[in-house]
Formats: structure tokens, sequence, C-alpha cells
């Protein structure tokens, strides 16, 4: 086998729907059918012919995608199987064997192990935690070579929930000018963010930028599997032809859903369904840290459904996630999955009472944990 284990999505899959207590999910507690769509809308849906559709994306919906993007139409975009497959046909269609890939870290770890397989060259860059996980921009300039291809961001940024300033963006645009390289951003989390001003988009900052989302993590949908990339015309239209090949198109209800999800007042109400959740399991989650403040610390996120806990009690991060989900039933995703030990991320976006009792569960352990130790 030529590619290496996805060690962070195995894991997930592995025992995310498994424990009693998942304090780990990268989104927003999902909606049911019931709970987002009206009555007249849930009757059009059990009357809608299942058939293929549109393969890159029914016009509605591409048109839909369109306008959360400054100077977009509909042919700027591709619908994928959610935003994992958008990331695949992404590389696929922009890099060549040999290509250096400058990826931001910690990341989410999709893209790494896809370039790795293509034969390109990824290389990081890091987000500092000692600088409240600002980009070290002076190390990104200095990665970079005539040969890099694709400089690969998270923004916002998982695990960190750090999003990026206007300036920093801009920074980063000159770089990718100067190199004339590609800037590849994922922005599955825009939306998301706590103080409820949605921060812009790499798209049309620069001719040379992709970026994805989808409708998974920000609008707590993840069972929907739809995602899309927003592009340049031509390279939409060569990502079609990869789309083709893979899972040539995303279920039809989904279509249908996104189209409704998308419209501007529907999009504001889940988005700020979501913001309040966060904010809410935010204070909660610094109450229950701060009982711990000489053995755990995390900067707060800006964005996003996540927190990334830095603790300070001698236990390799993968060890301490093992022990709390095969011991107390309880399960964190481990900071090695990112090559980061002695973290571990916790999901903000669950629902309260489901948040209160895996930290009443968590106190437990670490209660008894120390005692061992």
């Amino acid at each position: 086998m030529n590619i290496r284990i996805f060690d962070l999505e195995r894991v997930q899959s592995l025992y995310e729907n498994t424990v009693p207590i998942n304090l780990t999910e990268s989104g927003f507690h999902p909606y049911t059918l019931e709970e987002l769509l009206s009555k007249e809308q849930l009757k059009m849906l059990t009357s809608t012919v299942l058939g293929y559709g549109q393969t890159n994306g029914s016009f509605a919906l591409r048109q839909a995608i369109s306008k959360l993007y400054p100077n977009c139409n509909e042919d700027n975009v591709l619908v994928t199987n959610g935003s994992a497959e958008a990331n695949f046909i992404a590389c696929h269609t922009i890099l060549e064997k040999g290509d250096e890939v400058i990826m931001m870290v910690p990341n989410y770890m999709q893209i790494w192990g896809i370039v790795e397989e293509m034969g390109c060259v990824p290389k990081e860059f890091h987000l500092n935690e000692e600088n409240n996980w600002k980009p070290d921009l002076e190390e990104l300039e200095a990665r970079m070579t005539s040969k890099t291809k694709m400089i690969a961001l998270c923004n916002p940024n998982n695990p960190t929930g750090y999003v990026l300033t206007q300036e920093e963006m801009e920074a980063i645009i000159v770089l990718a000018k100067k190199y004339n390289t590609w800037i590849y951003c994922d922005e599955v989390y825009k939306g998301a963010d706590l103080d409820g001003i949605e921060k812009p988009s790499f798209y049309g900052m620069y001719n040379k930028v992709v970026v994805n989302g989808g409708l998974s993590k920000a609008y707590a949908l993840p069972g929907l599997r739809l995602g899309w990339l927003t592009g340049p015309e031509n390279i939409i239209a060569d990502t079609w032809a990869y789309h083709d090949y893979t899972s040539i198109t995303a279920g039809i209800l989904s279509h249908k859903i996104g189209e409704i999800v998308l419209q501007p007042e529907m999009r504001k109400k889940v988005l700020q369904r979501n913001i309040d959740m966060l904010n809410e399991n935010l204070e909660l989650t610094i109450d229950w840290a701060q009982q711990y403040d000489d053995l755990i610390e995390f900067v707060p996120p800006k964005a996003g459904g996540m927190v990334f806990i830095k603790y300070k009690f001698p236990i390799n991060s993968t060890e301490l996630s093992d022990w709390l989900r095969l011991e107390k039933g309880v399960f964190i995703l481990a900071g090695d999955v990112y090559g980061i030990d002695n973290h571990f991320r916790i999901g903000i976006g669950a629902e309260k009472k489901d948040l209160l009792k895996g930290y009443e569960l968590l106190s437990e352990a670490l209660k008894e944990r120390f005692e061992l130790i």
C-alpha cells in the first residue's frame, strides 16, 4: 500500500460511535430533518425522484454556493461528496509528482497523506502556540522554493480555532505571487466565528486560489456528505474530470437540502444556532479547565468547534486517550494525530448536557490517574 493510514480519521471512525461519551466531535451537534426543515420542505423531499442529478452539482446549489464568494458564479463551483473528496480532487488536479507543498501545521492532515502518495514533497510551516497560534510567516517564506506548487492552509484552523487576520492573509498572498504558487485553503469552518462576524475567504484575493467548503462543520450537517470546491473556471472544469472518476456525484437529497440551507435567511439561522452553542460551551470549558490551571491550558478558539488543550502531566497523548476510552468511556482525540504530543482535542459543539457529563467523567478519571502515577 502506497498511502499512509489517515490516523485522525481512522481513530475517530473506530471509536466515535461506540463510546458512551464522545468529547472530540469536530463539528456541531447535527440537526435532524424535522428540526431543520418545514413540513412543506419535508414533503418535497419525499416526492423527489432518486436519480443522479447534475454530476457537478445542480445549478441551483452551485448558484447558492457561488453567492458566498466575491465575483463568483456557478461555473466557479464543483459540488463534491464532502470536503474530503474536494481535498483529494484538488490535489490531483493542481499537483504533479515532485511538486512541493507547504502546509500549515497543525492541520487536518488529509492533504499531507494525499500529496505524499502522489510523489509530492510535503513541508511544514507552523502556527506558534507560544504566540497564541499565530502563523510563523518567516518560516513559511524560508520554506518556499522554485518547486513550491501549493501553500495548503486551514482557516479557521483545525484544531486550534485560530483565524488568520486580514494582514496575515495578505502577507501569504504576497508570498504566493512572488513564487507564482497556488493557495489551497480548507474553509469548512467559515461562518463559525465566536464573535458572529464572518471572516473573508481567500477566494477573490488572488487569481491562483482554490478553497473548499461544505455542510459538515459550520452547518452541523455531516450526514449529508456535501462539500464543494471554488476556484478559477478552468481549474474547476478540470476538477470535474477527476470527480467523474471518484464519486461521480453527491446524492440528490443532499443537493436538495443544500439548496435550502444555503439560502440567506436559512443559512443565517443555522450558523447562529451553532455560534450560540459554541460560545456557551466555550464558557463551560473554560470553567472546567480553571480547576486544573496548573496542569491544563489552552488558547481560546476564535472559530470552529473545538479546543486544543495542552496538558502538563506525564503521559503520552495516545496512551491518555486509550485509557480514558477503555476505562472511563470518554473519547478525546490525542495530539499525536497532529504530530503534537501532550495535547488533546475536545469538541465544544456538543449538546450542553453531554459536554457537562463528559467533563464530570474526565475530572473523575484525571483524579484517579494522578493517584496512580
